[in-house]
């Protein structure tokens, strides 16, 4: 089992640039790729970004988030982060931070395994 609480989610004005983080607790080992997710209300949940636990700090990024975003990682801390800059009211959501245990690389969603219970973000015009 792995456990994943997120933070850092708030209320901020387009153009401003806000940080989430996610701590990971219990088998930390099992994990592969940590990602960030978003759900907007009536849409259905998105890939944000995702990085390696292990080995290679590999990332890759939604393109409406590319060049805005930055997916970074502690593994003494165990610990994610997205540092968003740059914000839109389209990047209004909910963030979920969660863990593949079996694939590298992943972005489907369905091939994550345990999820966090998600930090609001709202960005007003």
């Amino acid at each position: 089992q792995v456990q994943l609480v997120e933070s850092g989610g708030g209320l901020v004005q387009a153009g401003e640039s806000l940080r989430l983080s996610c701590a990971a607790s219990g088998r930390t080992f099992s994990m592969y790729t940590m990602g960030w997710f978003r759900q907007a209300p009536g849409k259905e949940r998105e890939f944000v970004a995702r990085i390696n636990w292990s080995g290679d700090r590999h990332t890759y990024y939604a393109d409406s988030v590319k060049g805005r975003f930055t997916i970074s990682r502690d593994n003494a801390k165990n610990m994610v982060y997205l540092q968003m800059n740059s914000l839109k009211p389209e990047d209004t959501a909910v963030y979920y931070c969660a863990v593949c245990r079996t694939k590298a690389y992943s972005i489907d969603g369905g091939e994550y395994d345990y999820w966090g219970q998600g930090t609001q973000v709202t960005v007003s015009s």
